[in-house]
């Protein structure tokens, strides 16, 4: 039952924090788990520490996983692309960006923590992805680690920006867009 009971907590507070932020209430959290506010703080001893766990796990859904080696690359970066893009620019993924943000301030070490364990694996290992094509002379010979940051960028940054500002920009499917991304970038590294 004590499994179970921390579940819900963390899918309630999880479901408040992505709509209301930090100043969601203990209480509301505790009550939309069906606990009592006691049950939340047995397995949390501060608001901080639930917070921290709910945005350790909001951050580790961004991860991706790269095509297995020996897939074509331009395909592997379109499959990898497409469910990056789902996640991070998705109603949750802009969700959890709105929420994490504004609390690093106050989070700084676990926000570094959440970067290394999210962000930082994904340039991780999809610079050691680059750096094998390079290697197979797929791309040409350059900064694997330069290289994944700078797809990633191009994959979120502006239309990122657009999600937060709700600016709606159906001009081309996901796909396409994403086609031409990674195209771009292949362009940029072709031997």
């Amino acid at each position: 039952m004590t499994v179970l009971h921390r579940e819900r907590v963390l899918r309630a507070a999880t479901t408040s924090f992505l709509a209301r932020g930090y100043r969601s209430s203990v209480d509301e959290i505790a009550r939309r788990a069906g606990v009592a506010k006691q049950t939340v703080y047995h397995h949390f001893p501060t608001k901080d520490e639930l917070f921290k766990e709910v945005a350790r796990d909001l951050a580790s859904r961004v991860l991706v996983e790269l095509a297995a080696p020996g897939t074509d690359l331009r395909d592997g970066l379109q499959r990898f692309a497409l469910a990056y893009r789902q996640r991070s620019l998705g109603a949750q993924g802009i969700s959890a960006f709105r929420t994490l943000v504004p609390e690093v301030p106050r989070f700084r070490a676990q926000a570094r923590a959440m970067y290394t364990n999210s962000a930082g694996e994904m340039v991780r290992r999809l610079a050691d992805k680059l750096e094998r094509a390079m290697d197979s002379g797929e791309l040409r010979r350059d900064d694997a680690r330069f290289a994944a940051e700078m797809l990633l960028s191009m994959l979120a940054g502006i239309d990122r920006m657009k999600k937060l500002f709700s600016v709606n920009d159906a001009g081309e499917s996901e796909a396409r867009r994403t086609g031409r991304i990674v195209d771009c970038f292949l362009r940029a590294y072709q031997k």
